[in-house]
């Protein structure tokens, strides 16, 4: 089987980060401006020359900006192919290469009419655009290494909130119950409870093909029907979406997990849960919606263990290209996650 891809925004400690992904575009945006607007106070005397001068500032620092983005976005996939300080290197080089150009054709627009050294200001620019692109790749740099460190606390934290003792103990005893009356269900049931903590005892991937997550949240349902028999019933609407998509390991087996443990389990008359996955555009949709018992408004802390955790893995995947909704109604309880569709033919570049 393939080695899945990452495509966190810093996939390595020394990465460079990733020009294709809106978190890095939009921080570089607010990065950027924030240290032109440090400059403009340092150079105004008043507020009033504040504005003038971060206007004075916008009219270079935009340009440069959107075209240096733009570049970059297209020289992604180079860049993801050569070490760390070429990459540096080549990213400085090339936002130092369009400051001086769109300054010196410029003209006017851009030289300050009491400037009496063209060459000083044009060689200004071009030093403060390596300076400002230098802290962006030191931050990015940092950050990946922050993020590093949480991604595998992140993981940790999934080890240990996948193997819930109460569903180890009822399978066993579920599997005990059928072992003489029927052992080849019984051997299917040990097989599938042994490749369900293989999955969770792995160490996973950043992003895995949907259709291994489907057939272990199928395996563990089957273990839980063999338990709850027809009380336990489960609805796939699969459109438009191949098994080979990519997603994050054990998402949808928590979300199962705790539909079935605190939504159809406290139910007599059992109830049905509703998987949908679909395809939007660019976007993978995943919605879980389940029947829960008539409750309190505040919901149980079992399920924000589980639902945080997971919170916390697409955050650092896929930054603020993904969102996480819960709607929790008197009798229901529905997540829906959505987040970029990224399939092995289309993979994302690695940052």
């Amino acid at each position: 089987m393939n080695k899945a891809p990452s495509i966190r925004q810093n996939a390595r400690q020394d990465g460079l980060p990733n020009f294709r992904n809106l978190g890095t575009l939009l921080r570089i945006l607010i990065i950027s401006n924030g240290l032109a607007l440090m400059q403009a106070i340092l150079l105004a005397n008043s507020w009033t020359g504040v504005a003038q001068h971060m206007m004075q500032i916008n009219t270079l620092l935009t340009p440069v900006l959107f075209s240096s983005l733009l570049l970059l976005w297209v020289a992604q996939p180079w860049l993801n192919r050569i070490a760390y300080r070429r990459g540096m290197v080549a990213v400085t080089g090339l936002v130092v290469a369009l400051t001086l150009s769109i300054y010196y054709f410029g003209g006017e627009l851009y030289r300050p009419p009491d400037s009496a050294d063209g060459y000083f200001d044009l060689m200004r620019c071009g030093l403060l655009s390596a300076v400002v692109c230098g802290i962006l790749l030191l931050y990015f740099r940092l950050r990946s290494r922050v993020l590093s460190r949480a991604l595998s606390d992140a993981r940790l934290q999934v080890l240990r909130a996948r193997i819930r003792p109460h569903f180890l103990f009822n399978t066993i005893n579920a599997v005990l119950g059928i072992v003489r009356a029927q052992p080849k269900q019984a051997e299917t049931a040990l097989e599938d409870m042994a490749d369900l903590f293989r999955m969770a005892m792995s160490d996973a991937d950043d992003l895995v093909p949907l259709g291994r997550e489907i057939q272990l949240s199928k395996q563990y349902l089957a273990l839980e029907q063999m338990r709850m028999g027809d009380r336990l019933r489960v609805d796939w609407q699969i459109r438009d979406v191949s098994d080979d998509v990519l997603i994050p390991p054990l998402l949808l087996q928590p979300l199962l997990e705790n539909a079935v443990y605190h939504g159809i389990e406290p139910l007599s008359q059992g109830g049905s849960i509703n998987v949908a996955l679909r395809r939007n555009g660019d976007q993978l949709h995943l919605v879980v919606e389940n029947p829960c018992p008539v409750r309190a408004d505040v919901p149980h802390q079992g399920n924000l263990v589980a639902l945080r955790n997971i919170r916390e893995r697409l955050d650092l995947l896929f930054d603020v290209e993904a969102s996480y909704h819960v709607e929790s109604g008197k009798d229901f309880y529905r997540v829906e996650i959505i987040f970029p569709y990224v399939s092995r033919v289309k993979e994302r570049p690695l940052p």
